[in-house]
């Protein structure tokens, strides 16, 4: 803030008159402060003027990603989200909110939305993250029994099966592909 400043002049005095303020304004907190102009004339009359000035906050915060904007995550895994950080002219604490979240169980594309708004009410354009959750790891297929498996000729073979297990998917279903003849 420039003080434009004030000057005085009084009709019985041909020189000018000195002029003193008082008040402050503090242009990193918003408010309403006054200047008061006085002057006094070699009569000793005080003549005063008062400037109000309005300091205002009209500007936005602006969020930063912390992070990468598109990330890979492996399904089953866990996702902490590195957040985001918003910076304001005039506030110096402005909360950064998700409005959204990844579940890590199920593939697909997620969205991340971020949000701000200052002490004054201004809001901060909203800033998306793209997660992706991919599953790029094979089921596990465990053999029950023994391995190898001894059978007796002309015996009748019951396979034991397997189990299987997976990062991502609970309803994995193993097909045997082929048949033991004990003939």
């Amino acid at each position: 803030f420039t003080d434009p400043g004030a000057t005085a002049a009084d009709s019985c005095n041909t020189s000018p008159l000195a002029v003193t303020l008082t008040g402050d304004v503090d242009t990193t907190t918003p408010g309403s402060y006054q200047i008061t102009y006085s002057s006094t004339d070699a009569s000793g009359n005080t003549g005063t003027a008062v400037r109000t000035v309005n300091v205002v906050d009209t500007v936005s915060p602006v969020i930063t990603l912390l992070g990468d904007n598109l990330m890979t995550v492996e399904c089953g895994s866990s996702f902490p989200d590195p957040g985001a950080t918003a910076t304001d002219s005039c506030d110096s604490s402005v909360t950064v909110i998700a409005t959204s979240t990844v579940n890590t169980n199920v593939v697909g594309n997620y969205t991340i939305i971020y949000n701000a708004t200052d002490a004054f009410g201004n809001i901060a354009e909203p800033v998306i993250r793209t997660v992706q959750v991919v599953d790029t790891q094979k089921p596990i297929i465990t053999l029950l029994g023994a391995n190898p498996m001894t059978v007796e000729c002309k015996s009748t073979f019951t396979d034991p099966g397997t189990t299987v297990t997976d990062s991502c998917d609970s309803s994995v279903t193993v097909i045997a592909t082929s048949t033991v003849n004990t003939n």
